[in-house]
C-alpha cells in the first residue's frame, strides 16, 4: 500500500523484505533507560569500566576495514570493540539481543528479515514475526525513510 507521497503506508503488514532499524527514540518516548541496555551488551571488563564512569570522551575511531575515521564517545567505541568478539552474537543470545546486536555493529543500517537471517543464523520468517507483532522489541521497528 502506497501513500500519495510513495512512501510505504505506516499500516502496510511488513514482510519479509521489509527494512528493520532500532528506533532511538522509540526509547526516549517510552521511558527506558538506553544506556543501561547498551552496557548490558558489552564485554564484561568493558561494562564494568563503563558503568563506573560518570564522563564520557570523545576519541577518534578508525574503521579497521576501511579505514574511515570517525568520532565516538567511549560507550559507542566499547560497542564497536564488543561487535567485534566473535561471541557478540551467537546461537545463545535471546532473537530480540541478536538482532539489537546486529544493528549495533553495522551502525543501525536498516536490514530486511532475510538479512538479518544472514548475520545470527536464526530464520527469516522467525524474524519477522517476532518484529511484525502488535509489541515493539527494543525499539525494533520498520524502518521509515524520511
Amino acid at each position: 500500500m502506497q501513500t500519495p507521497a510513495g512512501r510505504p503506508s505506516a499500516l502496510a503488514k511488513p514482510t519479509l523484505d521489509t527494512k528493520f532499524h532500532i528506533d532511538y527514540s522509540w526509547w526516549e518516548r517510552n521511558r527506558q533507560d538506553l544506556r543501561v541496555y547498551l552496557l548490558s551488551h558489552l564485554l564484561p571488563d568493558l561494562r564494568e569500566r563503563l558503568s563506573q564512569s560518570a564522563e564520557s570522551r570523545v576519541v577518534d575511531f578508525i574503521d579497521p576495514e576501511t579505514g574511515e575515521v570517525s568520532r565516538l564517545d567511549e560507550l559507542q567505541l566499547a560497542i564497536q570493540i564488543s561487535a567485534r568478539d566473535p561471541n557478540f552474537i551467537n546461537p545463545h543470545t535471546s532473537l530480540v539481543d541478536s538482532i539489537f546486536r546486529v544493528f549495533l555493529a553495522n551502525g543501525n543500517k536498516p536490514l530486511t528479515p532475510r538479512e538479518l537471517e544472514q548475520a545470527t543464523g536464526r530464520p527469516a520468517s522467525l524474524i519477522l514475526k517476532t518484529l511484525s507483532g502488535a509489541r515493539i522489541y527494543k525499539g525494533i521497528r520498520p524502518y521509515q525513510p524520511s
